[in-house]
């Protein structure tokens, strides 16, 4: 659904051509001044030799729509729900805020550009070789469903950079972790190569993933209270009682339980002794003045006293 919005906002936010233009051709000339314009020798090799330029349009044309969700998946798969939840959200977070980017600022790609500024169309001049025609990756007599100067950020670059972060997070062996980083290494050189984005672009496409890295935790924070409110008003609506807080109704069931519980324990232990005692007093009651009196007299007061004593122990 998001790459949906995506694929369509790209559509709306075609822009001017001319206003497009002009900003890639400032990005061409701040790299020349900087001279990082990486993108221009690297176009002269992809054209200059087809071993090179043709796999490195098949890879522009094919893995970005292939690689990213197979690695979604098999996160799905093999990691944990909230390693998933968070890796997914990050992807989508970032390519919202490209979504952005494409719309505030409609670039020109390089291969687009005049032919005085010395960049070929990898994609147009090896067309032949693949389902490709000469309007970006899109298959032919579809041109017209993309938006070729959506080219600031690079999400080539950005999803690449999302997959070579997974692998190395959560791959086991040596060989993924490698291909984690040289997935997304090997693409930025293909963008560029391909003249389809300036190697700012690439730079700008790493820096939508950072911002949606740092943004993935909060947009599942707020998600979650959104999922708690309308949980909540879907309850008052049909009028279901929500469920006890912490099971505070069985806490104090038991509790309730176990103080009548409790109290019949000592009930237990305290009526024996009662009765006990009682058969003392009264044993004591009747005759207690007649036979202390008689032993006093007798001399066998200790015997009685014993004798009360085993009285009160088999009673109880």
């Amino acid at each position: 659904m998001v790459y949906a919005a995506y694929s369509a906002g790209r559509l709306l936010a075609r822009g001017d051509v001319t206003t497009a233009v002009d900003h890639g051709l400032g990005i061409l000339h701040l790299e020349q001044r900087l001279n990082i314009d990486f993108e221009t020798p690297l176009n002269n090799i992809f054209t200059g030799h087809k071993l090179i330029g043709i796999p490195a349009d098949f890879a522009y044309a094919s893995l970005h729509y292939v690689v990213t969700p197979v690695i979604l998946a098999w996160v799905w798969k093999r990691r944990r729900a909230a390693d998933y939840r968070l890796l997914r959200t990050w992807l989508l977070v970032s390519t919202l805020i490209g979504l952005v980017g494409f719309t505030l600022m409609p670039t020109c790609p390089p291969r687009l550009l005049d032919a005085g500024h010395g960049f070929v169309d990898t994609m147009a001049q090896y067309s032949s070789y693949g389902w490709w025609g000469g309007e970006a990756s899109a298959p032919r007599g579809l041109g017209g469903l993309t938006n070729q100067y959506a080219a600031m950020p690079s999400l080539h670059v950005g999803w690449a950079l999302w997959c070579g972060v997974v692998l190395w997070r959560h791959g086991r062996s040596a060989w993924i972790k490698a291909l984690g980083v040289a997935y997304p290494l090997g693409i930025a050189l293909v963008v560029m190569g391909t003249a389809n984005h300036y190697f700012l672009d690439a730079v700008a496409g790493a820096a939508v993933m950072g911002l949606g890295l740092l943004l993935a935790k909060p947009a599942l924070r707020l998600a979650a209270r959104i999922r708690a409110r309308l949980s909540s008003a879907t309850d008052e609506a049909t009028g279901t009682a929500a469920p006890a807080v912490n099971g505070a109704s069985n806490l104090n069931v038991a509790a309730n339980v176990g103080d009548k519980c409790e109290t019949s324990a000592r009930e237990r232990e305290r009526i024996p002794r009662q009765q006990g005692r009682d058969a003392d007093r009264s044993t004591g009651g009747d005759s207690g003045g007649r036979e202390a009196g008689a032993a006093v007299r007798s001399g066998s007061g200790g015997k009685t006293a014993a004798a009360g004593d085993g009285a009160a122990a088999a009673a109880r």
